[in-house]
């Protein structure tokens, strides 16, 4: 009995040898896979050019390089001459028109400051038989110092006065409502 007993022996070896060796090669495969080309051609050739999935992830490497869309500036961020002149201008039109008043002229210069007379970039509208208003910016840029004089029609302005320097944030509609609210508080284009 003890001679059939060692052929079997080896036998069961030579099987646990054989299923070990295969768990460690299997664990030795790698986690990424060629995906199927779908024409046909399944080879796995390092000349093949599909791209490469990760299993693990399950993402497409090559999606990862695909740009992002840029988003646009916001308009505040745009450069000085294009707010004022494509933005801030029609807007203060419109917002004036609205309340049923016609704008003779609007402009922005490189000029005089109103009243201190230093070199900045002003904004000056002229409102039909009601008003004029100067809004002056001390550089090329919205966030720096501002200042706004008003006059009756045909006057010089007499006062400057310092406009949104508490705000950290300056927006369009900011501008245009303190401009409005200036003009409502001197009761030069409604009532108080």
């Amino acid at each position: 009995m003890e001679e059939n007993l060692e052929p079997n022996k080896d036998v069961n070896n030579e099987i646990s040898d054989s299923t070990s060796k295969s768990n460690s090669e299997k664990k030795k495969e790698p986690t990424a896979e060629r995906v199927i080309n779908m024409s046909g051609n399944n080879t796995n050739s390092q000349n093949n050019t599909d791209p490469i999935v990760d299993m693990n992830n399950k993402n497409d490497i090559t999606a990862k390089n695909i740009p992002k869309p840029q988003k646009e500036l916001p308009i505040e961020k745009k450069p000085f001459q294009e707010f004022i002149n494509i933005h801030l201008i029609p807007a203060l039109k419109e917002e004036i028109n609205q309340r049923g008043l016609e704008i003779n002229s609007i402009n922005l210069k490189n000029t005089n400051r109103p009243v201190a007379g230093d070199k900045c970039w002003v904004i000056n509208c002229e409102i039909k038989d009601t008003c004029s208003f100067w809004l002056s910016f001390e550089k090329e840029d919205i966030s720096s110092l501002k200042s706004i004089s008003l006059s009756k029609p045909n006057q010089n302005p007499s006062i400057i006065e310092s406009f949104l320097i508490d705000e950290k944030r300056i927006t369009l509609k900011l501008i245009i409502s303190r401009v409005i609210q200036r003009l409502n508080g001197q009761k030069l284009i409604g009532v108080n």
